[in-house]
């Protein structure tokens, strides 16, 4: 091979394949990297550095080692991303360490048995995440956005079920999200021919922008049932769609209609998003899940998910030479890609909810059904479903996901942050609550903005009040970071310490730092003025009519700094009719004119 044939989208093809595919046996005894994404991007710089120098440098055997451990039972995945014919060398297993072999291993296939989850890494960030749906949508960015045409004219059912595939207009997401530095670099691109699996399927490469937005223009002819209506039919005249984006499909759409087909019928889906804890999160190596009926579409599994389309989206997108996939991981689980801290995993779902929207998420579910349904026609969870019943499927998942995990923000649970045990027995909450408290932490006064510094900084807070007061826990219920999470303290179920005479009524929220003179960053800011009282309220925790109010309105304190209370006072569900107690105070001051009055640091009682 010359250093002209060289191809670096092959090689970085070839290296996602290996670890996606490479599920050799370790050799006994042989000792395994911690399950860290920090692990996982190792991995990979070490591939980057082997595969070019060896004879698998242009067309590594990527379909072939895929093949040789690949789910049998799984033709969509590799109608999808396995089925172009290439010439291939195999790579000597023998070039990865052992090391590395035993992480692929372990990493490579994600499940849930129990309570025990697989194939999952900590990242730098606190989150966990599965790795095998964030290199299937790394793989797919690398061929592009590959549009697969639906066949038209053939039964969506197996013969005798007595439904056929209407001859419709393409359906497909309108995505605004666009990522810095790329905004000109959209080149058309055409991917080769796909060899189909089935001779009902057939898959028609089309130019497309390398961009969403323009590669999935809705169809004006086309109605979705509005997902308010989750149970309802979609309207008679609705079309079904007519493409499917594969790096939808692979990462996120076929795992999420197929778990709503067997879940019940029910407004809320039991199990998703379900969190875990490490056995520790220094050198993790085992994941055990909060809830025992959590299904596979757990927390870690939509984050995963989740990265693997916003990277795979940003490098379908991304000019020739392409960044190593070691650089790309370390620069989206660190500081952000290209140097944008909001392009990175601390804020997946808020780049995710701007990726896609409930309706056009439901054409790809439901597009993703049908092709499913076409490429195993013996299937037993699609055998005899019509495209009505395919349609209600893909219109409750898609709506479950949008508003219950996208709609809500990430929460990292106690044991991520290293929370010493409740003190006594908690008490309950009579839920739902009429009341929102706001909070700043004061002391810590810096804003955190990392998870190790936030992490840390919970410990410390739970000390001070378990330890200087005497409280059974850490007081807040939750508390707000500035690095894009919130950080679980008495949770949603448990009376906490936040607001002297008021506990028991309402949820008591902190930003960390001092906010006397600035204001929290603004990402923390809509956390606690959307998206945490509109997930609490669905949830049936908040009440609609819910009142917000600053901690000084309700106990002598300067709390939450004067500079938050003049924001608060702008939000919606802010009571300005409860009159600040500080006020009062200074009132009162300005006529009896005692000595001035110090307020101790942390006053939450």
């Amino acid at each position: 091979m010359t250093l002209r044939s060289w191809n670096p989208t092959t090689v970085v093809q070839g290296i996602l394949w290996i670890l996606l595919g490479f599920l050799l046996c370790p050799e006994p005894g042989t000792a395994s990297l911690p399950l860290l994404m920090d692990s996982v991007i190792q991995a990979l710089a070490e591939l980057e550095q082997k595969v070019p120098v060896t004879k698998a440098s242009h067309t590594v055997s990527v379909w072939d080692l895929s093949a040789q451990d690949s789910d049998p039972h799984d033709p969509l995945h590799h109608f999808l991303l396995e089925g172009r014919s290439l010439a291939f060398t195999k790579l000597d297993p023998s070039t990865l360490s052992p090391e590395l072999r035993g992480l692929t291993k372990e990493v490579a296939r994600h499940g849930v048995q129990g309570r025990q989850e697989y194939g999952v890494v900590l990242a730098p960030d606190g989150s966990t995440l599965a790795v095998e749906p964030l290199l299937e949508g790394l793989e797919a960015g690398l061929q592009r956005h590959r549009i697969i045409n639906l066949p038209l004219g053939i039964p969506t059912t197996p013969p005798g079920a007595g439904d056929t595939f209407p001859d419709v207009g393409v359906v497909v997401p309108d995505v605004r999200v666009t990522f810095p530095g790329l905004r000109d670099a959209s080149p058309n691109v055409s991917s080769a021919d796909v060899e189909a699996m089935s001779p009902n399927v057939r898959v028609t490469d089309l130019n497309v922008e390398a961009s969403f937005k323009d590669v999935l223009a809705p169809s004006p002819d086309v109605q979705v049932t509005s997902p308010d209506d989750q149970t309802s039919a979609p309207d008679a005249k609705a079309k079904s769609p007519t493409t499917v984006d594969s790096l939808l499909v692979v990462t996120l759409a076929r795992n999420l209609g197929l778990a709503f087909l067997q879940g019940p019928q029910t407004q809320s889906y039991p199990g998703l998003g379900a969190e875990g804890c490490w056995d520790q999160v220094s050198v993790p190596r085992n994941f055990t899940l909060l809830d025992p009926e959590a299904s596979p579409l757990t927390t870690a599994f939509l984050n995963g998910a989740l990265d693997g389309i916003l990277l795979g989206d940003y490098l379908s997108r991304v000019p020739e030479p392409r960044p190593p996939l070691s650089h790309l991981l370390r620069q989206y689980y660190g500081d952000g890609v290209a140097g944008d801290p909001g392009f990175r995993s601390n804020f997946r779902r808020q780049n995710g909810a701007a990726l896609t929207s409930a309706p056009d998420l439901t054409q790809q579910v439901w597009g993703t059904l049908i092709l499913l349904q076409r490429l195993e026609p013996a299937h037993p969870q699609l055998q005899g479903m019509s495209q009505e019943q395919l349609a209600q499927v893909a219109t409750r998942a898609s709506k479950e996901f949008t508003e219950a995990f996208l709609g809500c923000p990430a929460i990292h649970p106690r044991c991520r942050w290293g929370a010493a045990p409740y003190r006594g027995s908690p008490t309950p909450l009579r839920l739902p609550l009429g009341f929102l408290y706001v909070h700043h932490t004061y002391v810590p006064a810096p804003p955190c903005t990392t998870f190790a510094r936030c992490a840390h900084n919970m410990r410390s807070m739970q000390r001070f009040h378990q330890g200087t007061h005497g409280w059974d826990d850490i007081g807040y219920s939750f508390v707000v970071g500035s690095d894009g999470y919130v950080y679980e303290g008495r949770g949603w179920h448990w009376v906490g310490a936040h607001t002297r005479g008021h506990n028991s009524r309402g949820f008591g929220v902190a930003f960390v730092g001092n906010y006397t003179a600035e204001l929290p960053a603004e990402a923390a800011l809509r956390t606690v003025r959307d998206v945490l009282p509109r997930c609490a309220m669905r949830a049936g925790l908040l009440r609609p009519d819910y009142k917000l109010l600053g901690h000084r309105q309700v106990v002598r304190t300067d709390c939450p700094g004067d500079a938050l209370f003049h924001q608060l006072r702008t939000w919606p569900h802010f009571d300005e009719t409860v009159k600040s107690r500080t006020a009062r105070r200074a009132s009162r001051r300005s006529k009896r004119k005692p000595p001035p009055v110090t307020l101790p640091a942390t006053d939450l009682q």
